[in-house]
């Protein structure tokens, strides 16, 4: 029996030597894969009170949406920086080389809501620590963030966890 793991590609020196990139396109385009990664990835949150769905640009948005619609609640979009007409609030993050910052309209929460956070994959966690904070400013309650890969070896979980964050993923690969 296939597992998610089963379902990710993974291009090797992609975008850069000595990057293994871990492509979830495949997982997307199969019709078993993509319905067996949203139903895990909604598991552990049966019969909690989520409000919202956040997801992060861009992968972020297709998981996102999917669940939200499974469960019955909004979705959000956080992203890059110039993509969101009308008001927003902006957080700057660290990358490997500079700086980038992500966008949330300042109307997208209600403070006291409580909100799932999803992307595809968790690295360093310098956009999800971001996006985690846009939500917090505007008063929502992050109950978890959900993901479909971990790259431990990045510190991403560990750095989420250490601002209190519940952190699921589907599966882990080592290395970059």
């Amino acid at each position: 029996m296939k597992t998610v793991q089963d379902y990710i590609r993974t291009i090797v020196d992609f975008p850069h030597e000595g990057i293994m990139f871990r492509d979830v396109t495949t997982l997307f385009a199969d019709p078993r894969g993509f319905r067996m990664a949203i139903d895990q990835m909604l598991h552990p949150y049966a019969g909690l009170e989520i409000d919202k769905v956040v997801g992060l640009e861009a992968r972020g948005f297709i998981l996102g949406g999917a669940i939200a619609h499974q469960l019955s609640v909004g979705f959000v979009p956080i992203r890059k920086k110039g993509k969101l007409p009308g008001a927003t609030i902006s957080q700057a993050y660290k990358l490997e080389y500079g700086e980038a910052i992500v966008e949330l309209h300042d109307d997208a929460i209600k403070p006291g809501e409580k909100i799932l956070v999803v992307d595809d994959l968790l690295a360093t966690g310098g956009t999800a620590e971001a996006g985690i904070k846009l939500i917090e400013r505007l008063g929502g309650e992050v109950i978890s963030c959900a993901f479909i890969i971990d790259l431990p070896d990045l510190g991403g979980r560990k750095r989420l966890e250490a601002m209190g964050m519940e952190v699921n993923a589907l599966c882990a690969f080592d290395g970059d």
